[in-house]
């Protein structure tokens, strides 16, 4: 029996550590059999004695449920649970892989049909930080001497059929940026966001109307003050220059209603009928001349040759212009359309149809008795700009207009600054254009309106960045002249900048220009050892090629000895 006990005592306790929850179990059932057994009545009689319904229980509060204890089976090391986070990493890892291929794989499926697509989708990115406040027709107009605008037009049909992107943002209304496409040395595509700030920026959105309201129109009533007013538009070729001054083009009719020309003309008439004006016996008239290369012509007169002189009083006189007297709206518009009938137009690289002259149409305020000139309103239309490596391709012909009309804009911007610059002297005789628009750049009472106009497909940025620099450098110099804060060491710096870009696109303007002179060098000296050649068209294209060059490493030439001598004066 002692054996039996101390068996079963020594069962019990191996049990009990091998398997706790069993020897648990057997100490439960020997307690409930030894409370059955000292009771007065026995478990199960006291539950079949008792019919009537048992008393309610008291209120105790319920008991939480036991923790789950841990079993051994639900028992990590540290070394598995650091291999489930390095296998959980690795599939998250292969997860986002996996996803930036399908990206790329999406973004090359798309660049086979749309090489921009890329870009489009960064533009888009940026964008979407932006908050837009585009300009209204119900904004206040600020006037200034000089002020600079620029227009966007909307991409057309054959920059669509490309499927060229939209470069240019307009976020408000006298704000931009253009987003420049690069890559870095590893060809990964990014974008140089490039800011500028104007007067006013007109979106593709801005009608003809909206342009002319905060433009022209407040230079209108300078005339009538005994002032000069001049606006021109300027930008690459097929920009919407024409569109612009001229009036929307309809398929390939040219609707002049809605041009600034008409606008201005119809607004100087109404002055004309409201008081004070109605009582000073003004007459209007109108001349429209074009500027090609170094000649005048004259648009109402079949193309005649005019000459520009300066009379004893060093005031510029253009000889046999036609000036013809108007009485309403409908004269102007006459005049109008013949003259663009008759004005240059040639093919470029970047335009199938593309103006190669200057436009100037005069509207002219005399005194009726007297003749005395009252006040000038230049519109005028400039011919495109184009840089010379764009050209190199053209004929002859094409290369000589180029260098004509990017020497004239030159000009045409020193006088701007000029004026800008009070009493700073004006450079006007250095073209035909500066030196018949010479009253315009003088005088407290002379005022200009300068309209920028800049295609946004990404094709284009190259020209868009070069006509965005010109005007803002011309607004830059006047915005220096009035901030009181603006120290002088600061402004020095930005002339300084500013020289060197400009003395960097000359020199490859002449290298560009050496090639070429090079290549027709050699054709010319070719052609002089044929049997009978002609001795005076050989003579006569070797100096026309030589004034060419001569031309441009002129212009180069003075831009360098201005920057050696402003890099002295640092010194």
């Amino acid at each position: 029996m002692f054996f039996n006990k101390y068996f079963h005592n020594a069962a019990d306790s191996r049990v009990g550590k091998m398997f706790p929850y069993v020897l648990q179990d057997k100490e439960t059932a020997i307690r409930r059999s030894l409370e059955d057994t000292h009771s007065p009545t026995p478990r199960l009689r006291r539950t079949i004695t008792t019919p009537q319904q048992s008393p309610s229980p008291p209120d105790t509060p319920p008991r939480s449920p036991k923790p789950k204890k841990e079993s051994i089976f639900d028992f990590k090391s540290e070394a598995a649970k650091k291999v489930e986070l390095i296998a959980k990493s690795r599939d998250e890892r292969r997860q986002k892989l996996a996803d930036e291929k399908a990206i790329r794989d999406q973004i090359g499926v798309h660049e086979h049909t749309n090489p921009y697509y890329e870009f489009a989708r960064m533009i888009q990115e940026f964008k979407s930080t932006l908050e837009f406040h585009p300009l209204k027709e119900t904004d206040g107009v600020v006037e200034n001497q000089i002020t600079v605008c620029v227009r966007k037009r909307p991409l057309n049909a054959r920059e669509k059929n490309r499927n060229e992107v939209d470069v240019v943002t307009v976020p408000t209304k006298n704000q931009m940026v253009v987003h420049e496409p690069k890559h870095k040395v590893d060809l990964t595509k990014y974008l140089d966001n490039q800011h500028f700030r104007f007067d006013y920026v007109f979106d593709e959105s801005c009608s003809n109307e909206t342009v002319y309201r905060f433009t022209a129109q407040p230079l209108v009533k300078t005339i009538f003050e005994g002032g000069m007013a001049t606006c021109f538009a300027y930008g690459q070729t097929g920009a919407g220059k024409t569109h612009t001054m001229g009036g929307e083009f309809k398929g390939k009719q040219q609707n002049f209603k809605n041009g600034i020309y008409a606008l201005v003309a119809a607004d100087v008439f109404k002055f004309l009928c409201q008081p004070p004006h109605c009582d000073k016996n003004l007459v209007v008239s109108a001349s429209f001349f074009e500027i090609y290369g170094k000649i005048a012509y004259d648009l109402l007169a079949k193309k005649q040759r005019l000459r520009v002189l300066e009379d004893g009083k060093q005031v510029v006189q253009v000889v046999g212009l036609t000036e013809r007297t108007v009485n309403k709206v409908d004269d102007i518009m006459d005049f109008i359309k013949k003259g663009s009938l008759e004005r240059t137009w040639g093919q470029t690289s970047a335009n199938a149809n593309s103006s190669r002259s200057h436009a100037v149409f005069q509207i002219i305020l005399r005194r009726a008795n007297t003749r005395q000139l009252e006040g000038k309103f230049s519109l005028i239309d400039l011919a495109g700009n184009e840089r010379g490596a764009d050209n190199s391709k053209s004929n002859k012909q094409t290369r000589i207009e180029g260098a004509d009309i990017n020497k004239s804009l030159l000009a045409l911007k020193e006088c701007i600054r000029a004026l800008g610059k009070k009493g700073k002297h004006c450079p006007f005789r250095e073209s035909i254009l500066t030196k018949i628009l010479r009253d315009s750049f003088i005088g407290e009472k002379s005022r200009t309106c300068m309209i920028a106009l800049i295609s946004p497909s990404v094709g284009s940025v190259d020209h868009t960045l070069n006509t965005l620099r010109y005007a803002d450098r011309v607004k830059e110099l006047v915005a220096n002249d009035f901030c009181s804060g603006e120290s002088e060491e600061s402004q020095n710096d930005m002339d300084l900048l500013s020289m060197e870009d400009e003395l960097l696109e000359n020199s490859r303007n002449v290298i560009d220009s050496c090639v070429y002179f090079h290549k027709m060098a050699c054709q010319l000296y070719d052609s002089s050892k044929q049997a009978g050649y002609s001795k005076y068209e050989f003579a006569k294209n070797w100096k026309n090629l030589l004034r060419e060059m001569i031309d441009v490493q002129k212009i180069a030439y003075v831009k360098a000895a201005e920057f050696c001598e402003m890099l002295e004066d640092e010194a």
